[in-house]
């Protein structure tokens, strides 16, 4: 094990890993940001601490707002796709890849995942935000592949 923690593709792994997620640990506070400039909250005791005194200012406060729903999704997609990476990238560290291929496979995941968030909040046209997500699946897809592949004991 302290062979692993103490590898160039750990450390990789840990480098890459720490990068997307405090990508997406950023995402919280921006749906927070423009909930706030945008007085667009979801639960009453929000609304009520921000200003919505009366019903009418309730009403207004409670509702739906693309902006804010458009960064709620973006972080809902990083939590569908970088949870996965984490697991299935440890998985693949402990195979032993080679250096450049590991460093590849995460730095390809982590720039699409970084360039999917771009594309989601600016937003870009479609296809740019799908193609990144799927370049972001097909590296850990791959990533998998290899551990299966290093594992196979049928």
């Amino acid at each position: 094990m302290s062979e692993l923690i103490n590898s160039e593709v750990f450390l990789a792994y840990s480098t890459y890993t720490t990068i997307v997620l405090l990508k997406m640990m950023i995402m919280g506070p921006l749906t927070g940001y423009f909930r706030m400039t945008r007085k667009v909250f979801s639960n009453p005791e929000d609304a009520r601490a921000h200003g919505g005194k009366d019903e009418e200012t309730m009403k207004k406060y409670l509702r739906v707002d693309q902006d804010v729903e458009r960064v709620r999704r973006c972080h809902q997609n990083d939590l569908e796709n970088i949870v996965p990476f984490i697991g299935i990238g440890l998985l693949y560290a402990f195979t032993k890849p080679n250096l450049g291929m590991a460093l590849l496979h995460f730095r390809i995941f982590a720039g699409s995942r970084i360039f999917h968030s771009i594309a989601y909040l600016v937003p870009f046209p479609q296809p740019s935000r799908g193609l990144s997500w799927i370049v972001g699946m097909g590296v850990t897809f791959s990533m998998a592949y290899r551990v299966l592949k290093a594992g196979m004991h049928f």
